[in-house]
């Protein structure tokens, strides 16, 4: 799909909530727009259809920690994370939620990356969409969705309204697991909080500042700027959604883990497919069904004309006893030579078997009868046809069939042409000779 649908959430639900759809193909804006509560969900539903379902929810909710684990195992080190962040957390454990990062060690050795989100703020948010018809399957917090540029901050005002009243936030993302949002009147006293700590945690050297890359104009900025240890550099201006949209791919962070995990939805062209593959499969059991039933059919008829062939063979030869149906031909060919019809390797039935496919070549020429001659072993055969050239196509094919043939006088008859054969083996003719 080239359209994805972006969705920031708040965290209540008298909260704006933003939207934006965005081509990854032509890289612009399709749509944008706000909604002012929670409730007005629903009026993305349609615009959800056919399109990838992004959504983002505030920094603010959603607590981001680095540990170093002393374990190589994943079930070890996740049973133990809520217990080492306990007293760093103002909520009871239990009542969080921890959703986990697949990234690698970090320059101060942490090996475990977590984030920590109050369980009820985790179905409160999937409420919201589950009642607006929106299936999303990713849930990522907006700071993460920031540019990272290594050592250095973003920063983007996000404004909205609610209840008539002007409101804003400032997303920032200040290193690979780490960010922030806080509401502008916070931010103006926290921007040297977060200094000093920055500075402590990291013992960093004199004259060495913090570079706020700013995508909007940022509240307080020029202060912030003249404070010893900041720099505010002015990037290109982009709306709020629309530059998380453009770096959230570079994070595949996902909240929906373990128990929030969206089970996976057929959409309708598989069910239409699947409905379709399920009456197919059906149609092929009815024709497996029914040629099994004529093949038991044709079997059956098999059986009784075989029974038939022993009955008229032993009736025949009374004084059979054993006959099998696989050795009927044989032992007919052992009675014919025991008659004199022929012998066994030039009879009359292996004349016969020899001059069939030229029948089968020429079927307009019809044998009117036919005479075998045992000691020449010789076939002659008288025929009729309406055209003479249907004789000179009918010698022409015992002479492939490597037999020796001689054409006997023609007579025209009307409308219809009667002549005869002399066929013999070239073996038979030899020893003539």
């Amino acid at each position: 799909m080239a359209e994805t649908l972006y969705i920031r959430l708040g965290s209540q639900a008298q909260d704006a909530i933003s939207w934006l759809i965005f081509s990854s193909v032509e890289k612009e804006i399709i749509a944008s727009g706000q909604l002012a509560n929670a409730e007005q969900l629903s009026e993305l539903s349609e615009k959800s259809q056919q399109r990838i379902v992004k959504v983002f929810v505030p920094g603010s909710d959603v607590v981001l920690k680095s540990l170093k684990v002393p374990t190589k195992s994943q079930r070890a080190m996740r049973s133990a994370v809520p217990y080492m962040l306990e007293d760093e957390l103002a909520q009871d454990v239990e009542e969080l939620f921890f959703a986990y990062a697949d990234l690698a060690n970090d320059d101060a050795g942490n090996n475990c990356f977590v984030a920590a989100v109050e369980r009820v703020q985790m179905q409160l948010w999937q409420r919201w969409l589950a009642d607006a018809e929106i299936v999303v399957k990713t849930l990522q917090p907006d700071v993460l969705a920031m540019p990272y540029i290594e050592g250095q901050w973003s920063a983007i005002e996000i404004q909205s309204t609610s209840n008539n009243e002007r409101l804003s936030q400032i997303i920032v993302r200040k290193g690979q697991w780490q960010g922030f949002c806080l509401d502008n009147q916070a931010w103006q006293f926290a921007l040297q909080h977060i200094y000093q700590t920055q500075k402590n945690s990291e013992a960093r050297l004199e004259n060495s500042d913090i570079i706020i890359n700013a995508y909007s104009d940022l509240p307080f900025a020029d202060e912030a700027a003249n404070q010893q240890g900041f720099i505010v550099e002015q990037a290109i201006k982009e709306l709020p959604l629309a530059l998380l949209a453009q770096h959230c791919q570079h994070c595949n962070f996902n909240l929906l883990q373990d128990e929030f995990k969206v089970k996976e939805r057929r959409s309708t062209k598989v069910n239409t497919w699947l409905w379709a593959a399920g009456i197919a499969a059906c149609a092929l059991l009815l024709n497996v069904g029914y040629k099994s039933a004529q093949l038991w059919q044709l079997t059956a008829q098999q059986e009784q004309i075989e029974a038939q062939i022993i009955a008229r063979y032993q009736q025949a030869f009374p004084q059979a006893k054993r006959v099998r149906i696989g050795t009927i031909k044989s032992q007919l060919n052992r009675k014919i030579s025991q008659l004199g019809g022929s012998s066994e390797q030039t009879g009359f039935l292996t004349m016969l078997s020899k001059v069939q496919p030229a029948f089968a070549e020429v079927p307009a020429l019809k044998p009117e009868s036919l005479k075998f001659d045992g000691k020449r072993q010789e076939l002659r055969l008288q025929a009729i046809a309406d055209d003479y050239q249907h004789f000179e196509r009918f010698q022409s094919a015992l002479t492939k069939a490597n037999l020796t043939v001689k054409q006997g006088a023609q007579n025209n008859q009307g409308e219809q042409v009667t002549g005869s054969f002399s066929i013999a083996s070239k073996q038979s003719s030899k020893g003539r000779s």
